[in-house]
């Protein structure tokens, strides 16, 4: 059995479900019941973290704001980067 290849098809899966959802309040429900309050938690965070250094904000700032530690905000921007 090939783990990469399944870690793959899972997450074309998962990209496949939730590109279904037509609503906010539908992705809200999917993503409430794949995640657990503390993931969803985490996930929004990072999602902020990426919209400030966007706008600018310094990462120390961010982190302060979030309540995150700086390797977070490091991580990312970092994350950020690749995706350009």
């Amino acid at each position: 059995m090939n783990t990469k290849k399944n870690e793959q098809q899972y997450l074309n899966e998962l990209s496949q479900h939730l590109l279904s959802m037509k609503e906010p309040d539908q992705m809200e429900e999917a993503l409430r019941g794949l995640l657990t309050p503390s993931e969803l938690s985490e996930i929004s965070k990072r999602l902020q973290i990426f919209k400030l250094l966007r706008e600018g904000m310094p990462q120390r700032q961010i982190a302060e704001k979030l309540g995150v530690g700086i390797a977070t905000v490091t991580r990312g921007s970092r994350a950020l980067k690749e995706i350009k």
